[in-house]
């Protein structure tokens, strides 16, 4: 069991008093994520937004107790607090303006001329940025995309599509991974800004985590100045694909601190409006012990980030954890429970989104039996 630091408790504790807020916000994204003016002035959203961002790139703002609690630390901190966020709406935490995987991304791979460009332009929190990798049809082999990067001079043109990117049709800047030749070292990513000519975006219409905006992207030859391909500056394995291994490492475990949040939500849901329902005490463990599992996948990641044994493991073990808790609180409320609990209702959809983000349980299960065979288990 992982003992919490003062900090890390503290992180904790105040991500568990903001939640409350998010909750009050959860119905109204979920029946209409377009409509966000009156989500804005969430100091959750400030707050998120201002933890994804660099300290050297951020706006002048008043601190706060919760600002000065969510300054960029571990991925032990990131995750005890981003559980407790959970507890009170993903989809609102995602619905939120902010840097997202993006800024990860940015910060790992970009000149600090690059990044300076791409967080200053997250000011102001009412701009998106999305993360674009996924192909349809190619779903959790990154390697096979199609979209490639076509030399124009200085700069680049981009030609192809991705599909299910968060916030991808109302972002603003992003990242777009596609192809520079036919080999694995070619896979590279970079900048965009949009709107731009032989740009599309369209919302996808889901049925979980609505407040995500899922949606799918066409690209018809886009053009990339000079200056926002990233990772230029190093070796060739890197860049692009390869460098996602890190940051998919740390978001695979935010995935997870999600699922469990979630799953948490509904077991205190469920007891506080019937006490003693039926099973409520195991589910209550088995939702503890999967935060115990997600505080050790982060604290593996801090201590070697390069190493997903554990992140894959967590994730994998906290999907079947947040499903498994939605078919038992659908059914502990009665039949008429999910018509009676709209919040319920909603998380009982939104859970069945965390096997799509960041591989399917089945890629993890790989992992997971490749990590074993080569001795992580017992690192």
């Amino acid at each position: 069991m992982i003992e919490l630091s003062d900090r890390v408790r503290a992180v904790r504790d105040l991500s568990r008093e903001a939640a409350a807020d998010l909750r009050t916000r959860a119905l109204a994204i979920d029946v209409d994520p377009d409509a966000m003016e009156e989500h804005y002035d969430s100091p959750v959203f400030e707050m998120v937004r201002q933890a994804d961002t660099p300290p050297q790139y951020r706006e002048s703002l008043p601190s706060t107790p919760l600002l000065r609690a969510m300054e960029r630390g571990s991925c032990l901190e990131n995750v005890a607090g981003l559980i407790e966020l959970a507890r009170g709406d993903v989809g609102a935490i995602l619905a939120c303006p902010s840097p997202g995987l993006a800024g990860v991304f940015v910060e790992l791979l970009g000149t600090p001329e690059q990044q300076e460009w791409f967080f200053t332009r997250m000011h102001g929190g009412r701009r998106w940025s999305f993360f674009a990798m996924t192909e349809e049809g190619r779903g959790n082999d990154a390697t096979a995309m199609e979209t490639r990067f076509e030399r124009d001079g200085d700069g680049w043109r981009l030609h192809g599509g991705k599909c299910y990117v968060g916030n991808a049709a109302r972002g603003s800047v992003g990242v777009v991974f596609g192809r520079t030749g036919r080999g694995a070292l070619s896979i590279r990513a970079a900048l965009v800004e949009v709107p731009a000519p032989g740009w599309h975006g369209e919302k996808l219409d889901m049925i979980g985590l609505r407040g995500a905006y899922i949606s799918r992207l066409s690209f018809s030859d886009v053009a990339i100045p000079a200056g926002r391909m990233l990772g230029d500056h190093l070796p060739a394995t890197r860049r692009g694909i390869f460098a996602a291994i890190t940051t998919f490492n740390h978001m695979r475990v935010r995935i997870a601190a999600s699922a469990v949040g979630t799953a948490l939500a509904m077991v205190e849901y469920v007891l506080e409006h019937r006490k003693n329902a039926p099973g409520g005490q195991l589910a209550l463990a088995r939702a503890e012990a999967g935060r115990e599992l997600v505080y050790e996948a982060a604290a593996r990641i801090d201590g070697d980030p390069e190493r997903g044994y554990l992140s894959s493991a967590a994730k994998l073990g906290a999907v079947g954890l947040a499903v498994g808790t939605a078919h038992w609180a659908s059914a502990a409320l009665g039949p008429a429970g999910l018509i009676e609990h709209p919040l319920l209702e909603k998380w009982t959809r939104d859970v069945h989104a965390f096997e799509f983000m960041e591989g399917t349980s089945n890629i993890h299960r790989l992992h997971v039996a490749r990590g074993y065979q080569a001795g992580d288990a017992d690192a």
